[in-house]
């Protein structure tokens, strides 16, 4: 089986002007990716990063800084204008691998998930650490490079090469996402289901 987890898609990352001039790019790649997957009957996970006020979440950069960022409830932790979420499972991390301090493993197990399809931000952040995690945890990872957005392109590049030489990870442009995705349906009717909910279930 296959997910997509379309990671940290919200207001406070594209604040950066770095990021900015590939929100919508980012957005409607994403959001190709979303329709495809649910079609497919695979399941898609948005993964979001938020933080407390009282410190009690921040990491050690902003504890060093004195600078918290991306409480809960506020703007900045929307996801993004325009981005398909509707009956969409919702993830929330407080760090850059969407694995630590979650339970993103057991929902992966209960879909019986083999291979992730990362989408979103940052490209040498929080997507590079979920996608060594999922290495760790024995996952297949595709990188959907056309929905990946970076704000430092050396970083992204040199991360990029990292991850596809030594974790084996498929570094894959828009056509050949959409078909991997199709390579692997899901039909609901005969799935067997074990437990499993699928993005579009009650």
């Amino acid at each position: 089986m296959i997910a997509v987890l379309i990671i940290d898609m919200q207001n406070a990352y594209f604040e950066d002007p770095a990021l900015a001039p590939h929100r919508e790019r980012t957005v409607a790649a994403c959001n190709a990716l979303i329709t495809a997957s649910t079609a497919h009957g695979l399941p898609v996970l948005l993964v979001k990063t938020e933080h407390e006020r009282d410190r009690s979440t921040w990491t050690l950069n902003m504890l060093d800084d004195q600078q918290g960022f991306i409480y809960r409830g506020s703007d900045q932790a929307d996801f993004v204008p325009g981005l398909h979420t509707s009956g969409l499972p919702q993830l929330t991390k407080t760090r850059d691998s969407g694995f630590m301090g979650t339970d993103l493993l057991w929902r992966l197990h209960n879909w019986q998930v083999q291979t992730l399809v990362l989408a979103g931000v940052s490209a040498h952040n929080c997507i590079a650490q979920t996608a060594a995690d999922a290495f760790a945890h024995n996952f297949r990872v595709v990188h959907a490079v056309d929905a990946i957005a970076g704000n430092e392109p050396a970083l992204q590049a040199f991360t990029q090469e990292l991850l596809a030489r030594e974790y084996r990870q498929k570094m894959l442009a828009h056509e050949e996402v959409m078909a991997f995705l199709a390579s692997d349906p899901v039909d609901p009717s005969n799935a067997r289901m074990d437990g499993i909910v699928l993005p579009d279930s009650p």
